[in-house]
């Protein structure tokens, strides 16, 4: 794959442009484009004209550029996030008919949790944990989840780098989050205020798959002040329940397959 003369390869280039549309900019000029890409005005108009022609970008016709749908439809191929989505969807409402706030589904994805989904009370005013939002695994009740579950030599890879700090309370000291993720495995949920969003808690719960492994974090996100903690955990302990039951039967091998 040839570089540019900055030493960029074609598909990081490809990966920065698309990476310039976001949800507070879902569309621009081109040269609003290059300018968010990094990339000289001429390279940027090469790349847009082939990722309009396979459908990644679309014109809209004012004349500025958007994610295309192809976007879409390629990314829902990604099984693993999209069928614990499906088994999650009816669980889920459950939850938000008990919380009455939010109830939001994430998945690890590098080192961040990615939200897969969420659903809302009409009346909520949070403005975080959307759909393809992502945190730090540090600084949110999700992420800690799917920390505390993944593997002895991840969690010491991720709490050896540098801990983002999203707010005053988002725990940055590798000894306190090591208690807090023994505390998870132990007690099967978190509930810590403030580590996300100031005003707001979040109490997650993991979602198993076959063989025990996890392949989610369920969610409650509701005000800190109306916090009924010991009313969510068995709310979001039967949904994820539920959900693991669901999907282990699809994730488990069959007897020919074993064979």
């Amino acid at each position: 794959m040839a570089n540019s003369p900055s030493g960029d390869s074609m598909i990081s280039r490809v990966v920065r442009v698309l990476d310039s549309f976001d949800r507070d900019r879902p569309s621009m000029t081109l040269s609003r484009l290059a300018s968010r890409a990094g990339l000289p005005l001429s390279t940027a108009h090469r790349l847009v004209e082939e990722l309009v022609h396979h459908g990644l970008i679309r014109r809209t016709d004012s004349g500025e550029l958007r994610i295309g749908l192809r976007m879409w439809e390629i990314s829902a191929r990604s099984l693993a996030a999209m069928d614990v989505r499906e088994a999650a969807l009816p669980f889920m409402d459950d939850v938000l008919s008990a919380v009455h706030q939010h109830t939001t589904l994430a998945v690890l994805d590098g080192k961040s949790a990615l939200y897969v989904e969420r659903m809302s009370s009409p009346d909520s005013v949070l403005d975080a944990a959307r759909i393809t939002d992502r945190l730090p695994l540090n600084a949110c009740s999700s992420g800690l989840v799917l920390l505390a579950h993944s593997s002895p030599e991840f969690q010491e890879s991720f709490l050896s780098g540098p801990l983002t700090k999203v707010t005053d309370e988002t725990p940055t000291d590798p000894g306190f989050i090591r208690r807090q993720l023994a505390e998870i495995r132990q007690r099967g949920f978190v509930a810590l205020p403030g580590i996300g969003r100031s005003e707001w808690l979040g109490v997650a719960v993991p979602v198993f798959e076959a063989r025990r492994t996890v392949a989610a974090a369920l969610s409650a996100i509701v005000p800190r002040d109306q916090a009924e903690v010991r009313l969510i955990v068995p709310a979001l302990l039967t949904a994820s329940h539920g959900i693991s039951r669901t999907l282990a039967p699809a994730r488990r091998p069959t007897d020919s397959q074993e064979g």
